[in-house]
């Protein structure tokens, strides 16, 4: 089976997924109104200075302001005196910094949920080949280039194209590449800096100086080098453009890209539009009988396997264990699917084991080795569960596509009929005790006013007796299940 990436645009959004082997594994949205900011590039103010969090506020134009670590502050930067950079340690965030200063920063995390971006001093321009890092005498070459040999002839090559502009690092694509398209990627890089530097002169603080890649060409330049065996585009325009940057930049890539121009909607090969509906949901079914359930808070991701429906066909011991190391790849690609980052908590059903839970954290790692975001897997704790982070850099899908429930207020729960009809009861003798009425009437939602007309009208009309009042209830299509108005007249 193939691998594909299938690119949707529209005039307001683009859509990236990643099928392998038929199945979605990733998805990827830019929205035009809200392009990511990772990667750009800015000149910020810095608005106030906290010594108790060793960080700063950085103003850069946008809504929140964005956060700068003191550790983020690196020594290849005007932020800190050349004289210390020999033995940088991570200073006094009020010694590195003051209010009121201009600040060249870059983006390394999104604005998520109530948090401003996060910001780095530590600037890098990615290419093709290259990663280039401004003020650095440095040449790095990417650990997944194994052989020694071509790991130093790489680094002979782009050696002699450091400068005083700074230096670069290797990226994995570049194993086998030749003198001439290194040297071209360098020169590239170096334009594209010299650039940033004129506009820092040039422009006033709290704006833009470079801004990434949009997410068609960003996802192209990121899946070079991997196994890719078709790029299908369903817009004339964006293939046109996708072909020349490959054409420039990536001419092993250009035969895979083709126009999709099929009858059915581009999204709608693989089953790709429904697996992205059924990635919102909490419940995850495995092809066994199990299931997954993953909750998403501010705080972290739980996840939770259940054996379910799976009885297994030996003993309990065994179809646990079958049902864990099933989990383990349906977890895996959830994370990426969802694009889920930060804390994960994942509790395994209980083995009694040590060979099984050995081999169900080594089935996870294994899974988890696919994934282009850094992962990091703790073994089983004291009660059994499994910690590990994975790399946040972008929102989860879930809050691109989602809001806050405006019923339940983010909650997941809202109060059951049943409680809401005992309320409005209680409120009517309150309102009763506190002020003289001749009767009430009952605004309640469809729901709740069917249930005080059936199954609660004998409570009702004790009520009505105990108060000696007529209670009259309306039914509201409008309002929520726990919306209600107890009116005297």
């Amino acid at each position: 089976m193939s691998t594909e990436l299938l690119v949707n645009v529209t005039p307001s959004e683009t859509r990236v997924a990643l099928v392998e082997h038929g199945t979605l594994q990733e998805v990827h949205i830019e929205r035009q109104a809200k392009r990511g900011l990772v990667g750009n590039i800015y000149k910020g103010k810095i608005s106030r200075v906290l010594p108790g969090m060793q960080a700063a506020f950085v103003d850069i134009g946008m809504e929140k302001a964005a956060f700068l670590h003191a550790s983020d502050i690196v020594p290849h930067t005007e932020c800190v005196d050349v004289r210390e950079k020999e033995h940088f340690q991570v200073g006094n965030i009020a010694e590195l910094v003051r209010q009121g200063q201009d600040i060249m920063v870059q983006v390394v995390k999104d604005p998520i949920s109530t948090k401003g971006a996060r910001l780095t001093t530590d600037i890098t321009l990615p290419s093709r080949y290259l990663v280039f890092m401004p003020g650095s005498a440095h040449v790095g070459v990417s650990q997944r280039i194994e052989s020694e040999t071509e790991r130093e002839r790489l680094k002979q090559i782009v050696l002699r194209q450091v400068d005083e502009l700074g230096g670069f690092i290797v990226r994995t694509a570049a194993e086998g590449v030749g003198e001439r398209e290194l040297e071209q990627d360098t020169q590239f890089l170096k334009r594209l800096w010299r650039k940033v530097l004129e506009r820092r002169q040039l422009n006033k603080p709290c704006s833009i100086l470079y801004e990434d890649l949009s997410l068609a060409f960003r996802i192209l330049r990121d899946f070079v080098g991997a196994d890719l065996d078709k790029i299908r585009v369903d817009s004339r325009l964006t293939f046109e453009q996708l072909k020349s940057f490959t054409e420039e930049f990536v001419p092993e890539m250009v035969d895979k890209l083709d126009y999709y121009a099929g009858d059915s909607p581009i999204f709608d090969l693989h089953d790709v539009e429904n697996e992205i509906q059924r990635a919102l949901e909490r419940k995850v079914e495995l092809k066994s009988g199990g299931y997954l359930i993953i909750d998403q808070t501010e705080a972290m991701t739980t996840i939770d396997i259940n054996t379910g429906a799976f009885v297994g066909h030996r003993n309990l011991e065994e179809t646990i264990f079958n049902t864990n190391i099933e989990a383990t790849a349906a977890i895996a690609r959830q994370l990426r699917l969802r694009n889920l980052g930060g804390i994960i908590i994942i509790d395994f059903i209980d083995m009694q084991s040590e060979d099984h839970r050995r081999r169900v954290l080594q089935s996870l790692e294994q899974a988890l080795a696919r994934d282009r975001a850094k992962t990091s897997v703790n073994g089983f704790s004291h009660l059994g569960l499994v910690e590990m982070t994975r790399k946040r850099t972008r929102e989860s899908l879930e809050h691109i596509l989602c809001s806050e429930c405006p019923e339940c207020k983010g909650r997941g729960r809202v109060k059951t009929v049943e409680s809401v009809c005992y309320e409005i009861l209680r409120e009517i003798l309150r309102v009763n005790r506190a002020y003289d009425a001749d009767q009430f009437i009952v605004y309640a939602s469809l729901q709740v006013a069917e249930a005080l007309h059936v199954e609660e009208s004998h409570s009702l009309a004790e009520l009505e007796v105990f108060i000696g009042k007529q209670v009259k209830v309306q039914a509201e299509p409008l309002y929520s299940q726990e919306q209600f108005d107890v009116v005297m007249m």
